[in-house]
């Protein structure tokens, strides 16, 4: 059976449903055995409507009187029925979840799975999964619960599913070492349980089968890599030093670690391929000035690319100050920069050591004589092919070292698994004058008494006040929103009246929601806080803007003209702004811990103290991750909690363009992460395998593409 046939081949999909399912990923017949069930629920012993009590209960019943309202609050809807059984009635209400309307037949029976809780004095089950009772087979009692894709439900990927039932019995092994058939077995009793103890083995084995792909997938890059060649780069110890002496500043610990880490590794024959982690104000920057530094004196150039033209600049400041009194020229290439030909002329002959710059060091006319150095900031916001393109303006025959960074830390069972044997550095030290920011979690309805009076606060407070024209500013805040504008096409980019004297009267009533089309627009939002602050500089931000226009306003930001900037995450990596100290960042808890963090420590880079205030839904508890970070300023502590609670594949789509994607397999699991590398190294001995298994190696592709770093 050919499993990457396009998922149309499978009995009832027709060209609507594939359309639906390709949108989501499941493009192949492969993909669609590997959607797994989110859980599973147990239908055995279903209660009465009688003898419920509060807490999880099971029912068996029809619904009727289903209806969809909306509730005082905006942006919420309540859909209501009644479930009855032959004991008894009992109301069930779903929150945003105006489908459900649709989804029952009265004349049908279902099974009711939530909680049995008391609400606005009236118990009801809320919420509850709900599987017709002809699709549960009665001898087992479980259902699989599969993840909704648009229109496409649980029940209706489950009645797709038992439309294929056939078709498991065709599906070959895939994995040397194992039991014939142990693969077909796993997928079968993965969608068609007869025990949890069946799941269990299913999901083990095929966590086993993914970490042996990914492991697979590093090591075959580790072998590529150590193929190339570079030119190796002698270890000059005195003039280290000097610069070392120059500093204005001590380095820190960990900063003297990476630095020497670098410097043995460019004195290899084979690339340097490592990847410098550490958070937001950790000093990676001045260990990356150290190793252009060292390529200088080793007579080889170096290009230093970074994701936006604020950033280049910066960095092109800060490391000029440091390398050109010792005799380095460096240059700054955007597409903003005058005079581009005259440039490339100059690194072309060899008269520039280091440049520093965005995509325009990736264009064909950007050449080197002897690009011996890359160093990659922020290397995630860049593609595979763009990395290559710049790591093969090396000369002929040499491949360039290569220095990759991140202010994303990447937990240590990620590394070693995904990346193998990767050569990682860590700053876990932040120097000196570094603030920790005291985190809070705040709900909407707080902003006017809470939020509001503080952000006062912090504009009042000028320890760093600079003057523009008349106006005097104070500290300056970041406000994170999700989207950019209104679904209705709202724009407030204009600076209107600003008619409101202060208190902002609708903000607290809002929904910092679930859904795009309910979250505050960075445009509405910058309006109203015009309206809260009509003294204050307000201004917005997103991704959609021209290249130019969010320099100009990051630039203003910097300077300290705008007191509060109104943006997306496209601030997560920016510039240092040490007078910032105040993040706001809406509907919080839409956000992983890893982004979370990285925002936060845009504030907190001055002598000043910092302030975080995770804004979140009126009627929900704070989520564990929002808790953690409250109790939390260390980046790499976080990213262990973030894997443990999202899991690899949202981390990594983070770290790199591509997502892990790990449906099942958990890098906590050491003792199956033992035996897959175990079993892999194996695999490698015998060269034949890497032909014979054919699906192994074409499914491990994706794998390649996001694990290796050039």
């Amino acid at each position: 059976m050919d499993l990457f046939a396009s998922v149309e081949h499978l009995n009832g999909v027709g060209p609507k449903t594939a359309e639906t399912l390709k949108k989501y990923g499941i493009r192949t017949v492969r993909d669609f055995l590997y959607n797994l069930p989110r859980d599973y629920e147990s239908y055995e012993a279903p209660t009465s409507i009688r003898e419920m009590r509060p807490g999880k209960v099971v029912i068996k019943g029809r619904i009727d009187s289903l209806s969809t309202r909306r509730a005082r609050r905006r942006n919420l809807s309540v859909t209501e029925g009644v479930i009855r059984d032959a004991t008894g009635a009992v109301k069930v209400v779903w929150f945003n979840q105006g489908y459900r309307v649709k989804q029952f037949s009265p004349e049908k029976e279902y099974y009711f799975t939530g909680t049995y809780e008391l609400r606005n004095g009236r118990y009801s089950i809320v919420s509850p999964s709900a599987a017709e009772v002809t699709e549960v087979d009665p001898s087992t009692g479980l259902s699989p619960i599969y993840v909704a894709h648009g229109a496409l439900k649980s029940h209706d990927y489950k009645r797709l599913m038992g439309k294929s039932r056939g078709i498991f019995a065709e599906i070959p092994d895939m994995l040397p070492s194992v039991k014939a058939g142990t693969r077909a077995k796993a997928l079968f009793y993965a969608h068609f349980p007869n025990t949890m103890k069946s799941v269990e083995g299913a999901r083990n084995y095929l966590a086993y089968e993914e970490l042996f792909e990914l492991i697979l997938a590093a090591r075959l890059n580790r072998r590529e890599n150590e193929k190339l060649r570079a030119e190796p780069v002698k270890f000059e110890a005195a003039r280290i030093r000097e610069l070392v002496s120059r500093l204005p500043f001590a380095l820190t610990g960990a900063q003297r670690r990476a630095a020497w880490e670098v410097f043995q590794d460019m004195e290899r024959e084979v690339p340097m391929n490592r990847l410098l982690q550490g958070d937001v104000g950790s000093g990676k920057t001045v260990v990356a000035g150290l190793a252009a530094y060292e390529a200088f004196t080793g007579g080889v150039q170096v290009a230093m690319l970074a994701p936006t033209a604020i950033l280049a600049a910066q960095h092109y400041e800060g490391l000029t100050k440091i390398l050109e009194p010792l005799g380095v020229r460096v240059a700054l290439l955007t597409g903003a920069t005058k005079k581009k030909t005259d440039l490339k002329r100059s690194i072309k002959a060899g008269e520039i050591d280091l440049v520093i710059g965005t995509h325009a060091l990736l264009t064909d006319d950007t050449e080197f004589v002897r690009l011996g150095l890359v160093v990659i900031d922020e290397q995630h916001r860049f593609g595979v092919e763009q990395r290559q393109r710049l790591m093969l303006k090396s000369p002929a025959g040499l491949a360039p070292h290569l220095l990759s960074m991140t202010a994303t830390p990447i937990p240590r069972s990620l590394q070693l698994t995904v990346f193998g044997d990767l050569d990682a550095s860590v700053l876990d030290e932040l120097p000196a004058g570094r603030q920790l920011v005291a985190t809070s979690i705040i709900t909407e309805v707080e902003t006017r008494e809470v939020l509001y009076p503080k952000m006062e606060e912090i504009m009042r407070s000028a320890p760093d006040a600079k003057k523009h024209g008349d106006k005097a500013h104070g500290q300056q805040i970041y406000w994170i929103c999700k989207a950019i504008e209104d679904p209705e096409g709202e724009s407030s980019g204009s600076r209107g009246g600003n008619k409101s004297s202060g208190g902002g009267s609708k903000s607290s009533d809002e929904s910092i929601g679930k859904s795009a089309s309910e979250v505050t627009s960075v445009k509405k939002r910058c309006k109203r806080l015009r309206e809260v602050f009509p003294k204050a500089t307000v201004e917005f931000l997103h991704g959609k803007m021209k290249p130019a226009e969010k320099d100009l306003i990051m630039e203003r930001f910097a300077s300290g003209e705008i007191d509060i900037l109104v943006s997306t995450t496209v601030v997560e990596v920016g510039v240092d702004v040490p007078n910032a100290t105040l993040m706001v960042i809406e509907n919080a808890e839409s956000y992983g811990l890893a982004q979370l963090h990285q925002l936060r420590g845009r504030v907190g880079r001055g002598a000043s103290a910092a302030y975080c205030y995770l804004l979140t839904s009126g009627d929900l508890r704070p989520s564990r991750r929002l808790l953690e970070l409250t109790k939390s300023n260390d980046g790499f502590y976080l990213s262990e909690v973030d894997l443990k609670l999202r899991g690899p594949g949202e981390i990594y789509g983070a770290l790199q363009h591509g997502a892990l994607d790990l449906r099942i397999a958990s890098l906590s699991d050491t003792k199956l992460i033992a035996r897959a590398q175990k079993d892999v190294m194996r695999f490698l001995q015998n060269p034949e395998n890497l032909v014979k298994y054919k699906e192994l190696m074409q499914g491990i592709t994706k794998y390649q593409q996001i694990t290796t770093l050039n």
